[in-house]
């Protein structure tokens, strides 16, 4: 069984997937319940209106935005969200779609370079398996 620290309480957990305990991860999907209800009866509602009303930190909205959970509205470049790759103004996520469409590509491109030598050994071999009979 794997034990780690909560990163949110520091408290030592079983991980089973999330850097946080169960009780802290419980804890986050109640904020997030809050701030999307909040949403639902202010739309458009600012970062710092949302932190505000619901005492809930500007830190963990935005990585609400960064995990795909929420969206920034509106057509104009927001100040609160960047792409990681590029710097280039989005809306939700850690990419803007061009980097995303460009890592997808380079990762594709690597696993086709990590599969290519495999079966070049293969096809040298014949695809052939044998026996070592070693005696132990």
């Amino acid at each position: 069984m794997d034990m780690r620290n909560c990163r949110s309480c520091g408290k030592i957990f079983a991980y089973i997937g999330r850097p946080v305990c169960p009780t802290c991860h419980k804890k986050d999907e109640e904020d997030f319940k809050k701030v999307k209800e909040y949403l639902y009866d202010n739309p458009g509602a600012s970062v710092v209106q949302i932190s505000n009303d619901l005492e809930i930190s500007v830190r963990k909205i935005k990585t609400y935005l960064r995990e795909g959970r929420l969206e920034i509205i509106g057509d104009e470049g927001n100040m609160l969200l960047e792409c990681e790759k590029c710097g280039k103004s989005i809306k939700t996520g850690r990419f803007c779609q061009e980097c995303s469409e460009e890592i997808v590509k380079d990762i594709k491109s690597a696993s086709n370079q990590m599969k290519k030598p495999v079966a070049e050994e293969g096809k040298k071999m014949g695809g052939a398996m044998r026996y070592l009979n070693r005696r132990d």
